[in-house]
């Protein structure tokens, strides 16, 4: 998957599109998700150009990965998620399902979310 400099969170980056902004610092924006599945759902994104975890392990300066990790528990914690438990979701590639060509991670909480994936 190429990075499409014209993805929704490219274009929240830009100011083109608004969105409800939790965190944000040099490197990390953090925004409530638009359609959220749990009563807490917040979208942690890095500001470079990134699709996926290997692609910003492999690229992103220490400071990007450090920001990025740290905005994560600071959200998470500022939520008031730590206590109960929350998960942590990123989709990469198309055998993920992954929608947008930027690395972003999901945090869901406020509830019990069960199982990761059913058994088989």
């Amino acid at each position: 998957m190429a990075y499409d400099p014209n993805n929704v969170f490219a274009r929240i980056l830009r100011g083109e599109i608004p969105s409800r902004k939790v965190h944000e610092d040099e490197h990390t924006l953090a925004f409530h998700d638009i359609n959220p599945l749990t009563p807490s759902h917040i979208l942690v994104i890095p500001k470079g150009p990134y699709v996926s975890f290997d692609d910003f392990s492999e690229k992103a300066s220490d400071a990007e990965i450090a920001a990025f990790v740290r905005a994560v528990g600071k959200v998470a914690r500022d939520q008031g998620l730590a206590g109960d438990g929350y998960r942590i979701l990123a989709n990469i590639g198309e055998n993920a399902n992954q929608e947008v060509p930027h690395l972003h991670v999901h945090i869901f909480g406020g509830k019990r979310l069960g199982r990761m994936l059913p058994k088989e």
